[in-house]
């Protein structure tokens, strides 16, 4: 490992070993307005020089397209990479701005013989539920993954936004290598029930939107203003509004720490959900999404500052003070059941 080359740490009990921060691939063709292709395919390549090996995606981030887009990549570098896509959330034909959560084995099976498809794939290393239907038993839906493992489709499974006892249940089915949800300076709601339970169960936390989907960075203060109209942070509570402006002035204190190791606001961030591996005592392999290798530099840059227990108490308000839920309808998260 040079000192450019991010550390590693394992992805469950029996899972793969992957760089401690990997790379969210959802805005290089969804959900964040416009994108570069040539500086997307540049950031890939730029995140597995610097070890970043486990890329995150799921059939809904544009219909597929961005299974379709990350495909030659993986193909190229099939050896090192460790993909993670996911199931679930579901696209009605006369709707396409809509999404189902289904958890049915029917669905779970179209499901990922339709990624294998996409992403050119005869495994996919790491397959995820993305969402829960609480219609549907976790241990059947778990149990139909574990199906696909034993049928040499998938290597390892994982589950996101499930609370501390759903992540129970389906470890007493087949186990499960990573949680994925979101954490990060201002959503912590994980560390209550869901935290603990994976530390007892050798489980990984992947945090997604670890930079606060772009708020902890400064990059924009006010989504409805600041953000193209095609950006879906504008539907998210947090990022508008009075919320938007009440939020804006929590990040006095990240910019204080970040003056003092001279590092950027995301890097502190970034800096502070590493450092959960060491608070919580579990692996953390947080994915921010990029498409600027430059951004990329930035962010593997932060698994090399250490922050001390001043600076840990100086952002630990940060959370409870936070204006507005992550997402306009919160039953699509586990906070919403726990």
């Amino acid at each position: 490992m040079t000192d450019s080359t991010i550390p590693t740490a394992r992805l469950g009990d029996d899972g793969p070993e992957v760089g401690v921060q990997g790379l969210g691939c959802m805005g290089m063709s969804f959900a964040y307005g416009p994108t570069d292709t040539d500086a997307s395919r540049a950031t890939l390549e730029r995140a597995l020089e610097l070890g970043a090996t486990l890329y995150d995606t799921a059939d809904a981030y544009g219909a597929g397209e961005n299974e379709r887009f990350l495909a030659p990549f993986f193909r190229a570098h099939r050896e090192e990479v460790v993909v993670a896509t996911k199931f679930a959330l579901s696209i009605p034909p006369d709707d396409p701005t809509r999404r189902i959560i289904r958890n049915d084995a029917p669905y779970i099976r179209e499901a990922v013989e339709a990624s294998l498809r996409r992403l050119e794939l005869d495994v996919i290393d790491l397959y995820y539920m993305h969402r829960r239907d609480v219609n549907v038993p976790i241990e059947e839906t778990v149990g139909v993954m574990a199906d696909l493992v034993r049928e040499g489709k998938v290597k390892h499974l994982g589950l996101s936004e499930v609370t501390g006892e759903e992540l129970r249940a389906a470890q007493a089915v087949h186990p499960i290598a990573a949680v994925q949800s979101e954490w990060s300076l201002f959503s912590r709601d994980i560390e209550a029930g869901v935290v603990p339970a994976a530390r007892e169960l050798g489980v990984a936390l992947v945090p997604y939107s670890p930079l606060g989907r772009g708020f902890l960075t400064g990059s924009f203060a006010d989504a409805d203003q600041d953000l193209t109209q095609g950006d879906f942070r504008r539907q998210q509570p947090r990022f508008t509004g009075a919320n938007a402006a009440a939020n804006a002035a929590l990040l006095a204190p990240v910019r204080t720490v970040a003056e003092a190791h001279g590092a950027t606001l995301g890097q502190i961030a970034l800096a502070w959900v590493q450092q959960r591996a060491r608070v919580h005592g579990l692996p953390v392999i947080p994915i921010p999404g990029t498409r600027k290798p430059t951004r990329v530099e930035e962010n593997t840059g932060a698994t090399r500052i250490v922050l001390t227990e001043d600076e840990l108490s100086l952002l630990e308000p940060i959370a409870d003070k936070v204006a507005g839920d992550r997402y306009a309808d919160m039953t699509f998260a586990s906070a919403g059941r726990e």
